[in-house]
């Protein structure tokens, strides 16, 4: 039986779920954060894509006597794990290749939201150290560019509670999931796709032929923490091999280092970064992910004579960065202005005397700006689907017997609201 829970309260257990929390700009695609940690939902080609998981995880080795190393991550929820994922040889009777959740992770987890913030506590009596993950994306009234942005934020916080000094190195990693590239009858890849290096981080990248456009995108995690050393070169080997060398750092605490690599692509990449916490201390490690798929393959309705030929929807963020580097720039150097004005949103909506049924039935729904049914064009017009399925959008159009109903945009977003009219 499923825990009881106070509304705008905490998730426990197993609440815990179905929990996911989306980060990502209006109309810039989407990435959640679950209820456990872990990231999933991850959309940022234009359409929904709610069953891509791709391994992206963060892990901690604790050094000592009894070196321990989890990932940062509650329980998988038992559904998953039998769960029919559409990959040949990620389905669970194969061994679930491409996840998780054979590696150890934290035993308790408790998610707490606070739109457009959301943190997850781990605890686990095995590790000295307490984390509270908080994961975000710039969401500012009145600001509809900024709040538009491919980005999302992850921050883990490290607290000592022992009476010891805890040395730890962090880490995270992630397979290249943009590789968008096929396999032919000679079991050759054909596409172009990497892992690159980025200031602070990685770039995972794929490129895209002239006939598939929608194919280029590119992703970078980063850091701003000066420790930081980065592996772009993964072991290039087959079935689990790259996970397993890449999970063998982790558990032996150490922080290797390689620029990208020539030849065969590497099929991810990893940062690591060391610290050391004395008694009462705590850190703050901040990740920044920054997106770019500056044209999708989505495309609805008959042309009109003057709209030209194979057009298809690009999203707005295209017109405002020339490329990724660009994205992860601003990204870096207004970090800390976005999250100040999103926290003050925040504290604003949440400093309220209605009753907490009605404060999570609102915020629940502000997070469908940041979800995938809304979308933002090139030009900056806002339109929307009535729905989504899993893999794509329904019924175009910004239906009116749907939108015309909304309150959120044209109290939040005048401007966007605008432009649906």
């Amino acid at each position: 039986m499923a825990q009881t829970m106070t509304y705008n309260g905490s998730y426990t257990a197993e609440n815990l779920d179905h929990v996911a929390f989306p980060l990502g700009g209006i109309g810039a695609g989407m990435i959640c954060l679950e209820g456990t940690g872990t990231l999933s939902h991850v959309s940022v080609r234009g359409q929904p894509n709610v069953f891509n998981e791709p391994m992206m995880f963060a892990a901690l080795h604790v050094r000592g006597e009894r070196p321990t190393a989890l990932v940062l991550e509650g329980p998988v929820p038992r559904w998953k794990i039998f769960f029919p994922w559409d990959n040949l040889f990620g389905s669970a009777g194969n061994g679930g290749a491409g996840k998780t959740y054979g590696l150890p992770r934290h035993e308790h987890a408790e998610f707490r939201p606070r739109f457009p913030f959301a943190s997850v506590d781990l605890a686990d009596d095995r590790l000295p150290l307490r984390t509270e993950l908080t994961g975000w994306s710039p969401f500012i009234p009145g600001d509809s560019d900024n709040s538009s942005l491919p980005v999302a934020g992850l921050e883990y916080r490290f607290t000592n509670p022992t009476g010891e000094a805890v040395e730890a190195v962090f880490s995270y990693h992630a397979v290249n999931f943009l590789a968008a590239g096929e396999w032919t009858a000679d079991r050759a890849w054909h596409g172009e796709r990497g892992v690159g290096a980025a200031p602070g981080g990685f770039t995972l990248w794929q490129t895209a032929p002239e006939d598939k456009p929608w194919q280029q995108a590119a992703m970078s995690i980063c850091t701003d923490d000066a420790a930081v050393k980065v592996n772009c070169a993964w072991f290039r080997g087959g079935w689990w091999d790259p996970i397993t060398v890449a999970w063998k750092t982790v558990e032996d605490g150490t922080t290797p280092e390689a620029g990208p690599v020539e030849g065969d692509p590497s099929p991810g990449g990893s940062l690591y970064v060391p610290f050391r916490l004395e008694p009462g201390e705590e850190r703050v490690i901040r990740l920044r992910l920054a997106w770019y798929v500056p044209e999708t393959d989505m495309r609805f309705g008959k042309d009109m004579p003057e709209s030209g030929n194979g057009q298809h929807h690009k999203p707005w963020y295209a017109s405002r960065f020339p490329d990724h580097a660009a994205v992860t720039d601003y990204w870096r150097t207004h970090y800390d202005e976005l999250r100040g004005a999103s926290r003050a949103f925040a504290d604003c909506f949440y400093d309220t005397t209605l009753p907490p049924e009605v404060v999570e039935a609102v915020a629940a729904n502000l997070t469908i700006i940041k979800s995938p049914t809304v979308l933002r064009q090139a030009d900056g017009r806002l339109w929307a689907w009535e729905g989504c399925h899993d893999n794509r959008g329904c019924c175009p159009g910004s239906c009116t017997h749907v939108w015309n109903y909304a309150q959120a945009l044209p109290h939040l977003f005048p401007d966007l609201e605008r432009t649906l009219r």
